[in-house]
């Protein structure tokens, strides 16, 4: 058993809280002198990054949390796994719903916390606002009848970052954060991926003991045995301490990001095997809306599925996430997709050349995106019926050729509106109601084959549809 005197100090964990778009990846920005605000896709950050600096001769680890809506779940458990939080407010936008957010997980965890009052250097800056809506919202500062520090400061310029820094080595003192290096090492996994050199590569914070290449580990769900262990800019080590981030090879599967991890005995105790598959949902008969999501990395494949989980299907409709996994779409996925009618959702994948193929020659449904809440609100247009709403291309039918057969049938007509596309699945109307559907598999004009039939010309076309059409019908394009 361990004793006090056993302890050593260790240097904090800081999580950085706050609306989107207030300046908290700027700021992490400028104490790392680095540039990785300028990579994020749409300047949001969309994943979990825990960097080490050093100020003052001490030691200080950041963990920088999305603020996107959709990744409430990540900043909670980043708040669990920190020891001390910045509540970042910009001076010209003040308290937002996600400042109001991030003020309820660090006071429900009772997380020690300063707040940073960025972007003072803007010309709408009100420092004396913000002070006064947080006053609001319980968050009492000094000289506002509280103890909280604060510290208004400029990101971009630096000014007052030295001051926030003293701020929190000044609070980490008070709080004495210690561990224990006799005690089996243990922490959080931070983020996971799919490595085609290394395998399964887990970012972790280490709370206690000393985390050692060789030793077995486990979460609540899966196990392994410590491969390689790298410190956050990549350098090979052979052990690391609290509170460093560490990058660990050796988990069998992917972990969980959230979850908390053991090593030795503990380990062997809590890790029971793992159930493959993702959480199907909505088991009961009513109508399913399937989808199969794919996404860089754990962390962020988790708050997709948070995010679709809370749309609002049609009718008595439900979710149903039939797969979830990190890495490009394949013809795997493609072929799944296709055979239970499910809607493909990617963020930051490619899909590999079978699955091209397969999504285009069968009209997969496909929703692709670098910003998160791009890919919901596409998600939110299909399903509402939105883009049911919206004629992208209108063709009058002015003659029906052969229809020997109704996959084969031969029609000409002219576009009224838009583009008809080559190879795509179009509604058929008749009398200003919609029959049914069909795909146009062949395309012409003047003998030639086409790609596509713009507005105002006329054309020809092999048509496939269980539908036998006649003059006067409308073949109607929705957008894609």
């Amino acid at each position: 058993m361990s004793t006090n005197a056993s302890k050593q100090e260790r240097s904090p964990v800081v999580v950085v809280m706050g609306h989107v778009d207030h300046g908290k990846t700027t700021l992490l920005d400028f104490i790392r002198k680095s540039n990785v605000a300028a990579k994020e896709a749409g300047g949001i950050t969309q994943g979990v990054g825990a960097y080490e600096i050093e100020h003052n001769g001490k030691r200080i680890t950041f963990i920088d949390t999305p603020g996107h809506e959709a990744f409430s779940k990540m900043r909670s458990r980043g708040a669990l796994i920190a020891d001390i939080a910045i509540l970042v407010v910009a001076a010209d936008n003040s308290v937002q719903p996600q400042t109001k957010e991030a003020i309820k997980i660090i006071q429900e965890s009772k997380l020690p916390y300063v707040v940073a009052i960025t972007k003072i250097d803007t010309k709408n800056a009100q420092v004396d606002q913000v002070k006064t809506d947080l006053l609001q919202e319980n968050v009492l500062l000094e000289g506002f009848g509280g103890d909280i520090s604060f510290q208004p400061l400029s990101a971009k310029s630096g000014e007052g970052v030295n001051e926030l820094l003293d701020h929190i080595l000044l609070v980490a003192e008070v709080e004495a954060f210690a561990y224990d290096p006799s005690a089996p090492a243990e922490g959080f996994i931070l983020e996971a991926h799919l490595n085609s050199k290394t395998g399964v590569t887990a970012t972790a914070i280490v709370k206690n003991g000393v985390l050692r290449v060789g030793d077995r580990l486990a979460t609540g769900t899966i196990g392994g045995k410590v491969r390689g262990l790298q410190t956050f800019i990549g350098a090979p080590v052979k052990e690391l301490t609290p509170s460093s981030p560490a990058v660990i090879l050796g988990f069998e599967e992917l972990p969980k990001v959230g979850d908390r991890f053991v090593v030795g005995d503990a380990a062997a105790k809590i890790a029971p095997k793992r159930i493959s598959g993702a959480p199907v949902f909505g088991q009961k008969t009513e109508k399913k809306m399937n989808f199969i999501l794919k996404a860089n990395v754990s962390g962020s494949l988790e708050a997709l599925r948070e995010a679709i989980m809370k749309l609002k299907p049609p009718g008595n409709a439900k979710l149903n996430i039939l797969e979830e996994s990190v890495g490009d779409i394949t013809d795997g996925d493609a072929k799944m997709a296709l055979s239970t009618n499910a809607f493909l959702v990617a963020f930051k994948v490619k899909s590999n050349a079978a699955a091209k193929t397969l999504i285009k020659a069968h009209g997969v449904k496909i929703f692709d995106s670098e910003i998160i809440y791009e890919l919901i609100e596409s998600i939110e247009k299909e399903i509402s019926g939105e883009n049911k709403k919206i004629v992208a291309a209108d063709m009058e039918i002015l003659a029906v050729f052969d229809q020997k057969n109704p996959g084969k049938q031969i029609i000409g007509g002219k576009v009224l509106l838009g583009s008809i596309i080559n190879q795509s699945t179009i509604e058929v109307h008749r009398k200003g109601a919609e029959i049914g559907t069909g795909k146009i598999v062949n395309l012409q004009t003047g003998k030639k084959d086409i790609a596509q039939l713009d507005m105002g010309l006329e054309g020809g076309m092999l048509f496939s549809s269980q539908i036998l059409m006649e003059k006067g019908d409308h073949l109607i394009a929705r957008p894609l």
